[in-house]
Parts: structure tokens; sequence; C-alpha cells
């Protein structure tokens, strides 16, 4: 049976962990990368552009053997010259995974719903999940451990967010959100995983004060205050998060030791300061090149375990 990867609840929080055991496996051991995916094509599905998702996941291919074709958004039109649901099932004849970057979560989940071969979501307007595995492993790598981390979290209440809080609930890492009025995360979202994060011994707090969520905190982490799709709303971005800025100031108040996260790509001057990405405490670059890592553990559970199980199957009935 084929899995998917829509949200970061898609894995039980054993298969989270193992994924990122992974990733660091693969990362020390670059040079010999199982060719796992030998013979085998993935298809990146874009709607919206990007460059470290897209690389990442190319290269991540790449390097376990496989094969890649991207279709940008002018390639298929995807919903408008073309129903998504004939996308999903014909491109599942000629590929054997999928990595479909959107804008309505809902695309991603009639995609997944009518393909034959594993989804992987590389973005949608709700959800980051593959970002939310850097951010992680990221951590982990600077600790040594995620259990009893405190992360603070400035800005909007977006994508890239929910995936975070899904992600930390479930691995022990409290997150102390700081966010306008009205920029709030998503209300379902943030209660399953607060309840989540109560399961594993966290927590999860919401304030609209940045320099009472940073006290304590081993990571601070932010994002642009205007994404893609957004540029209408510059402006008022602009005044409401002003006093949102990732600045020296802020990250004083902050553990000695602090670490400062960003997604990227970072609008220097407005959510975060040049001095603050550039510091030793930034982490910006590593979290990037993360990415890789861990689509490479995720292409290698979903496709890789697949085919094997697939293979398997094959030769218990020959």
């Amino acid at each position: 049976m084929k899995r998917d990867f829509l949200t970061i609840p898609d894995l039980k929080v054993e298969e989270l962990r193992k994924l990122l055991q992974r990733a660091a496996a693969l990362k020390a051991g670059r040079a010999s990368t199982p060719q796992i995916l030998q013979g085998k094509t993935v298809a990146l599905v874009f709607q919206k552009p990007s460059m470290r998702t897209r690389v990442a996941f190319e290269v991540a291919v790449l390097e376990l053997g496989g094969a890649v074709i991207y279709l940008g958004q002018e390639d298929i039109q995807l919903g408008r010259r073309e129903a998504v649901k004939d996308v999903a099932r014909v491109l599942s004849r000629y590929v054997h995974g999928i990595v479909l970057r959107t804008f309505g979560h809902a695309n991603a989940e009639e995609f997944a719903k009518h393909a034959t071969v594993p989804v992987i979501n590389g973005l949608s307007d709700l959800v980051h999940p593959c970002q939310a595995l850097a951010d992680v492993m990221t951590m982990q790598e600077a600790f040594g451990r995620l259990q009893g981390l405190k992360a603070a979290y400035i800005g909007d209440g977006n994508n890239v967010l929910h995936s975070l809080i899904e992600a930390c609930a479930r691995l022990g890492v409290s997150v102390a959100v700081a966010a306008p009025k009205g920029y709030a995360p998503n209300a379902a979202i943030w209660k399953a995983a607060k309840w989540e994060a109560s399961r594993h011994g966290a927590s999860l707090e919401l304030a609209a004060d940045p320099k009472q969520v940073v006290r304590g905190a081993d990571v601070i982490y932010t994002d642009v205050w205007v994404s893609m799709g957004q540029e209408p709303e510059r402006a008022k971005r602009l005044r409401a998060f002003k006093g949102y800025q990732l600045n020296a100031a802020l990250l004083k108040l902050a553990k000695p030791g602090c670490k400062v996260l960003h997604c990227l790509p970072a609008h220097r001057g407005e959510e975060i300061t040049d001095d603050v990405m550039e510091g030793p405490p930034s982490l910006v670059v590593d979290q990037a090149e993360n990415r890789l890592h861990a689509h490479k553990a995720l292409l290698e559970f979903l496709i890789g375990s697949s085919q094997q199980s697939a293979h398997s199957s094959q030769q218990k009935h020959t």
C-alpha cells in the first residue's frame, strides 16, 4: 500500500524519529549514498517556483540513483488546463513518485487521492512538512537532542509555523509563538498540536510580545512577513509586524547559546537583521542544507521501501 506525505501527522512519531536518524546517517555518509532509486523516476509538479525545494529534491533523487522530471505551472496549469485528478492518474503511470508544490492544500489532498504512487507535499498554503523535517533535524544537530528544548517563533502564523509546531509537539520541543492580532496560526492545527505536545512532555504558548516568548529559548525562528502571493498585502503586513523583527537586542533576551533559524528566502532588514543572519548563532545555511538530507530519507522511506515491498510481494507469488 502506497504512503503519502502531505502533513507531519502522516508519519507516526516513531517513523518521524527514525526518519531524522536516517537523514543524519545519509548526511554523514553522503559519499556512499545507496542507489535505492536506481531505475526510478520522480516528477516534481510545481505551481509555485522554488530554489531550495526544487534543487534539494532533484539532487536527492539523483544521489539516490533515480531520475527527475520537473513540470512547472506553464507545463501543466494544474486545475485550469487539466483536472487535478487527471494529472495525478496519468503521471502515476509514468513515474514512481510525485513531489507537489501547490497553493490550496485541497489540491494536494485531491492529487494524493487519485495518484497510485507516493505523493509528497513540497509546500501548500496550509503546511510545509518537508521544511519542518529540516528544521527539527537542524535543532537535533545543534543540541544533540530534541526533548526538552524550547523554540520561539516570531512572526506570521503561516504554513511553515503549522508544520513546525506539528513536528515539535511530537518530538518533545516546546514552542512559544509571538504573532500580531489577526496573524495567529490555524486554530485547528494549533489545538491538535497542543494536545500532541502535552502527550510528549512539551507545551505550546501563543502571545503578542516577542520579548515574552524568547525568554529561555534555545532556538529563535522567523520567516518572511510577506510570502509569495501576498504582495498586494505588503504595506498592511509591514505595519502589522512592526516590532517583530529578529535583531541583536531580541536575541540577547534568549538563553545563552541560543541558535537562529530561518527557512529562507529572507528579507534582510525586515523580519531579520543582516548581523543576526550572519552571526555565530545563525544555523540558516545548515538548515537549508538539511533539506537535501531530509528529502533523501523521505524518498527512501516512501518510494524506495514501497518498491522493495512490491518486489518482495512479487517474489512470494512466483
